[in-house]
């Protein structure tokens, strides 16, 4: 956040309200239902600094002459039991978080609050000197504190398993004595057209390009619900356009299948979702649905209802009927004229032209058929 500071010229609290403003923007657009509490770690200082005199009392931290206070990570005697990193196995000389910790007692120690230095922004008064908290201390008093030292899902990618979240087990589990979290899930990374997802590789993909590209943006919902969550993601285009194309068709289905509100549980899709949240099951499960001669209709979209509950795809979402101006709908006549003489040169021409309007041609044995895109 400093170093952004210092290439906008700008305070590091503006540049993070303006962040935070922006993610919830992207949060409310693929259907993300917002949390009950958003806590700053800025403006939670003396919740933290009281979690750290807590582990210092307990004998878990200790203090250092230069105004550290550090973890004492062979305090904690089940270290690694998420990420199997074990401390005798962890070796002296690896840069964790800092690069000025001669300080510390033993190279797997974490810092809980980092004298400021010569640092002068974002730093605060505390009963060691002026500093700021270290990453993983400032999750665990927050989390124990808003959800009253009971976390049923601790979430996060795979990235944070070692060493954020081992270090947030054993800060958390030292403080109130027993597993402060009951299940531990981790994602795994996501890729984009085979690639890691960098600024430097010029390939990140923010929900805004996909608005920009006309696309849904629970496109990419349903893309991201097309894999596993333990298995690497590789997200395309061309998926994303496919992910789009399946939502208008669904939302077109549902409405051709009545108006009915009733929703009609399915034990498979229940089951995959109990499984290990195998969302691609479900998916699989309303595709056979939707091609199913021998499903009602009226059953169809109770099933698919039932699904979305689960999924947040939006599919009950009214299609939004434009009309053709008159102008469109001689270039469509025009077209099917031209295919009709076999002249592909000029149905070409005004396939192009119907593009930059918005509307997708598709060529079938019965003829031309359209669809806004």
């Amino acid at each position: 956040m400093l170093q952004q500071a210092q290439l906008e010229k700008r305070d590091p609290f503006e540049i993070a309200r303006r962040y935070e403003e922006k993610f919830h923007q992207d949060l409310a657009k693929i259907n993300i239902l917002p949390a009950d509490s958003y806590p700053r770690a800025s403006e939670t200082i003396d919740l933290m600094l009281q979690t750290i005199a807590e582990l210092i009392s307990s004998g878990h931290a200790y203090t250092t002459d230069l105004g550290s206070v550090y973890f004492d990570a062979r305090s904690f005697q089940s270290y690694g039991a998420i990420s199997g990193n074990k401390l005798d196995s962890l070796k002296p000389g690896h840069r964790y978080e800092y690069s000025d910790e001669g300080d510390k007692r033993f190279h797997a120690d974490w810092a809980l609050w980092k004298s400021a230095g010569n640092r002068t922004e974002m730093v605060w008064d505390s009963p060691w000197g002026k500093g700021f908290p270290g990453w993983h201390i400032e999750c665990t008093a927050m989390s124990l504190d808003l959800l009253e030292k009971r976390i049923d899902l601790h979430v996060g990618g795979i990235d944070l398993r070692f060493p954020h979240h081992e270090n947030e087990r054993a800060q958390s589990n030292s403080i109130i004595g027993h597993e402060a979290v009951k299940l531990w899930v981790h994602g795994e990374h996501l890729l984009f057209e085979g690639r890691k997802m960098s600024k430097s590789a010029g390939n990140v993909v923010l929900v805004q390009h996909l608005i920009d590209r006309g696309l849904d943006t629970l496109a990419l919902r349903l893309s991201l619900l097309e894999n596993r969550y333990r298995s690497q993601m590789d997200l395309t285009w061309e998926g994303l356009e496919a992910a789009n194309s399946t939502l208008k068709r669904w939302r077109t289905n549902m409405a051709a299948w009545g108006d009915d509100e009733k929703r009609l549980e399915d034990h498979e899709i229940l089951s995959a979702i109990e499984r290990d949240i195998d969302t691609p099951r479900v998916l699989l499960r309303l595709r056979a649905i939707e091609k199913d001669a021998s499903v009602p209709n009226n059953v169809k979209r109770a099933i698919f209802l039932y699904a979305d509950s689960l999924l947040g795809l939006d599919l009950n979402r009214k299609l939004e009927v434009r009309a053709l101006s008159p102008d469109q709908e001689e270039l469509l006549q025009k077209r099917a004229q031209a295919r009709s003489d076999k002249n592909w040169k000029e149905s070409d021409r005004l396939r192009d032209l119907l593009a930059e309007d918005g509307i997708a041609i598709n060529d079938g044995p019965d003829g031309q058929s359209w669809s806004w895109s």
